[in-house]
């Protein structure tokens, strides 16, 4: 019964990591998206050094 329990639990830990990986890329495509239109609109606004959205 414990080895059962085991692989089940094992399934369920792994399905879980799958979820969470495939939630995490889709969360990093929008910041790449939000980044990418910023960095078009910051073009956009001017050539100034005051026109930047992010301070790096």
């Amino acid at each position: 019964m414990i080895p059962l329990l085991l692989v089940l639990l094992l399934a369920i830990l792994l399905f879980g990591v799958g979820f969470a990986v495939k939630v995490l890329w889709w969360v990093a495509l929008a910041v790449l998206v939000v980044w990418l239109l910023g960095f078009l609109f910051r073009g956009a606004a001017g050539a100034g050094g005051r026109s930047r959205w992010y301070r790096w």
